[in-house]
């Protein structure tokens, strides 16, 4: 059985085939490039993720390998995303517009981790991988793409071709071989009458 049938969820009811395989990665192919097609296809999917009062307070940073903006993003990375997520064909940082018109938007993250999720999805379904990460310097990554109030970015997610597990470092080969879990959803469902 290959690693992509390994990592198909074992779900408890029914559900999509893509959402069943989806998985968020750690092995990124270094050499090949984003499939630029389906990178298009997956942030057109974000554009059309619902958003309160259609406000899509969304913006994205499509960093690719070998860039100078991919570069930056990568040096705000924690030391253990470096080392994984720097491979990734590209890197988007995922923005949130917290305020519009003098007024806080109090969906904005809600509606942007909604455009990720149709980001991943999708970029899925075409054949890439993604893993969002919050182990970054925040405030170092909106100094150094020049992000000002009222955005902030939210989430970096790395995007690309799926990479061999064999050749990965022990600690991420142990991460992508373990088994994955969620809680069950009764624990999660808090009242259902």
């Amino acid at each position: 059985m290959s690693l992509i049938e390994e990592r198909v969820a074992e779900t408890d009811a029914p559900v999509l085939d893509i959402l069943a395989a989806r998985w968020s990665t750690r092995l990124y192919d270094e050499v090949s490039p984003v499939d630029e097609d389906a990178l298009a296809s997956a942030l057109e999917a974000a554009r059309w993720a619902p958003s309160a009062f259609n406000a899509q307070p969304w913006r994205f940073v499509v960093a690719r390998r070998g860039t100078q903006t991919h570069e930056k993003v990568v040096s705000t990375l924690v030391e253990f995303n470096q080392a994984w997520a720097g491979p990734a064909g590209a890197l988007i940082v995922f923005i949130a517009q917290t305020e519009n018109n003098g007024k806080p938007v109090p969906t904005a993250l809600y509606d942007l981790g909604q455009a990720a999720a149709h980001f991943t999805v999708q970029a899925h379904a075409d054949g890439l991988y993604t893993h969002q990460m919050t182990g970054f310097d925040a405030d170092a990554l909106a100094v150094e793409l020049g992000i000002g109030a009222p955005f902030i970015p939210v989430t970096v997610m790395a995007v690309g071709e799926l990479g061999d597990v064999d050749a990965a470092p022990a600690a991420v080969r142990e991460r992508e071989l373990s088994p994955r879990t969620r809680r069950p959803v009764a624990e999660s469902v808090v009242i259902d009458d």
